[in-house]
């Protein structure tokens, strides 16, 4: 089958399967009680990865997410699947490794953005290949989702993360790519800027911090974005906590974001995701995807862990988003602007 024009709509798309979210997934070790890893005498072990936090909320908001990555088949790694599950995702697409290691990340808390060490060099996610990709994508997914992260890992990684978009969309499988940029796990600037750009390219719904927008490619509006990525159907960009933009076909639509006494800030952006793309599933206005996206970031932003827990019922979570009653009455109303 040949292939779209990268960022061209795809068609006859699938109305069943899970969300394939892939991606390494880390053993985390947290402080349990909040403090920093240098003065806290409780450490906790649990799981930190971009993608497996997209499908664990995609799950309890009713949408069946389904998390796809290699690990090491250790402990750490056994442990990590066993968790990512209980938690609500299927891990049917895990691989286990016995020739390398899980990858390990120590996050020490700070309410202001936590600083996080990894140990992830040589780890059994940093071998995903093409043909991880080609097997993953044969389960029939409804919808693909990556991250720059992944993108990040090693050479063999970058051309997983091409081959799974190319050939999602050339199956008339929708996809997103979550900018997700992680200084440390890049050889320079530049070399991230360019292949964060390329892999973006290629989705059909894109996800990105302003502020990493800028740090990547200098960007300072989300229409910035847009001309780093023209072909893109849609674009998101998340103002930190100010707003966020959909840049789209129809327009640009602009919903503020929700006052939060933030606890613990690691996780936000990936529950945004999985609210947004939930509700771009159930075929929502772009106003209430991104008010989705902004009440599962609150919830993520509310708790020590990179999910929370869903303080009501998921009807209840779109139904606030469909209306905007979390929304002061000036700011129920998107701004739409004639499409770019």
């Amino acid at each position: 089958m040949t292939a779209a024009p990268p960022g061209a709509e795809t068609a006859g798309r699938r109305s069943e399967g899970p969300v394939l979210c892939v991606g390494e997934t880390m053993a985390l070790v947290v402080p349990r009680d909040g403090q920093s890893l240098q003065t806290s005498d409780a450490l906790e072990l649990g799981n930190a990865g971009a993608e497996s936090n997209v499908a664990i909320s995609l799950a309890r908001l009713g949408t069946v997410g389904s998390w796809a990555s290699r690990l090491g088949d250790d402990p750490l790694g056994r442990r990590v699947v066993g968790q990512v599950e209980a938690l609500g995702a299927t891990v049917d697409l895990v691989e286990l490794d016995p020739t390398a290691p899980t990858g390990v990340m120590f996050k020490d808390p700070r309410p202001n953005g936590s600083p996080v060490h990894y140990y992830r060099a040589g780890s059994a996610a940093s071998r995903m290949t093409p043909d991880f990709a080609t097997a993953v994508l044969a389960t029939d997914p409804r919808w693909v989702h990556t991250s720059g992260v992944t993108s990040g890992l090693s050479l063999s990684c970058r051309q997983t993360v091409t081959a799974l978009l190319d050939g999602a969309r050339a199956h008339g499988i929708g996809t997103s790519f979550d900018i997700n940029y992680r200084p440390a796990i890049w050889r320079d600037l530049a070399t991230a800027a360019r292949v964060i750009a390329d892999a973006a390219s290629r989705a059909e719904v894109v996800l990105v911090g302003l502020d990493e927008a800028e740090r990547l490619w200098g960007c300072t509006t989300e229409e910035d974005v847009r001309r780093i990525l023209p072909g893109v159907p849609t674009i998101v960009v998340k103002n930190g906590a100010q707003d966020a933009t959909s840049l789209g076909r129809t327009g640009r639509t602009t919903v503020p974001a929700l006052p939060v006494d933030v606890v613990e800030p690691v996780g936000a952006g990936d529950a945004f995701a999985a609210g947004y793309l939930h509700a771009h599933l159930l075929g929502l206005e772009d106003a209430a995807k991104l008010r989705l996206g902004h009440l599962m970031a609150g919830i993520a932003l509310r708790s020590h862990s990179d999910q929370g827990e869903l303080p009501t019922t998921p009807d209840d979570l779109v139904a606030r988003a469909v209306s905007g009653e979390d929304w002061p009455a000036t700011a129920r109303t998107a701004e739409l602007r004639p499409p770019l």
